[in-house]
């Protein structure tokens, strides 16, 4: 003979109303006071602090060498969005901020997918043949300074003694005997993109390398029973199996790019022909250091960070947008 219980929806053991506190031990108190109170004092002074007083300081026209200031509300920003100036540095920050994550991202996936699963169609999965020479060779220009980097390509840029005048001339283009690549409205930014381009896309590599390196090597195998070429391989099994990595690289170069400023000013520290490199960092440094307008540049600067956060969301949003968290639990299922 059994018995049956009805049991109410949502029945249960009662729990107490009240949560009963752990006392505060000389254990807990000190944990906390290291490993929480600590941290966050930090975080707020060196964080948080300066950028309540950069916010403070855009509503002023503080000239950055005395301690007078008058508060002046939002009339720097105002002045910001008539400056055509700024607005030719943000479009060009823009576009630095498109181009060269993506350029950077293909050349990186392109080079680890060859290092390491791009060998033989048979026999165990691996990469090219002398794969680690090829890493080392692309990893170098990541070892170098960003300024060093810089200073060398605009000695290959000079025209008439740099070197890639002098290659084109050897190889029959005469036209390009004595070109200015950076001083040509139409050549100066996209001869400033290669130089971030070449400059990054070793450490990228290595970063993709170590994603794909995570993948089990069985994966790449059953896809190659199935026929999958490398191509096909490539797009729609290793790039999305190191989705959050590729993520993290755009938002990093996207950073980078915003930022630009020891590219440009090594390059073309004028900001270029017509203002055609020019950048909002070279912008804020000129303003507040040669003009003085501390007050004016600071707003510069927080226009920089609120466009900075805004291309990181932007970044999160796209991928998730396109599936990129439902990715993660096929995955784990």
């Amino acid at each position: 003979m059994t018995a049956t219980h009805d049991v109410a929806p949502g029945a249960g053991p009662k729990r107490s109303g009240t949560r009963r506190r752990r006392p505060l031990t000389f254990d807990r108190v000190s944990f906390m006071v290291v490993f929480l109170g600590l941290p966050l004092a930090i975080f707020v002074i060196f964080v948080i602090s300066p950028f309540v007083q950069a916010l403070y300081y855009s509503l002023t026209d503080w000239s950055g060498f005395s301690s007078g200031m008058n508060f002046v509300g939002f009339d720097n920003y105002v002045k910001l969005f008539h400056d055509d100036i700024f607005l030719r540095a943000v479009r060009n920050n823009v576009e630095l901020a498109i181009v060269v994550p993506l350029v950077t991202i293909v050349l990186s996936l392109t080079l680890a997918t060859l290092v390491t699963v791009g060998g033989s169609g048979t026999g165990t999965v691996r990469g090219l043949r002398n794969s680690g020479f090829y890493r080392i060779v692309s990893f170098f220009p990541y070892v170098i300074p960003a300024i060093v980097i810089g200073l060398i390509w605009a000695q290959v840029f000079t025209p008439g003694s740099g070197i890639l005048d002098a290659v084109l001339s050897k190889i029959g283009l005469s036209g390009f005997a004595n070109y200015a690549w950076l001083g040509d409205a139409r050549t100066a930014m996209p001869a400033s993109m290669f130089v971030m381009i070449w400059g990054g896309v070793g450490f990228y590599m290595v970063l993709f390398i170590a994603a794909i390196r995570g993948i089990d090597p069985e994966v790449f195998e059953a896809a190659r029973i199935d026929g999958a070429g490398r191509f096909r391989t490539a797009i729609f099994l290793t790039i999305p199996l190191i989705r959050d990595n590729v993520q993290t690289a755009y938002i990093y170069l996207g950073i980078a790019a915003l930022d630009a400023f020891v590219y440009m000013q090594a390059l073309n520290p004028g900001g270029g022909p017509q203002n055609t490199t020019l950048v909002m960092p070279q912008q804020l440094f000129t303003t507040a250091f040669t003009k003085g307008q501390f007050g004016y540049s600071t707003a510069m600067g927080v226009i920089l960070a609120a466009v900075t956060m805004l291309f990181a969301l932007l970044v999160f949003l796209v991928n998730r947008l396109t599936g990129g968290s439902d990715r993660k639990v096929k995955v784990r299922r």
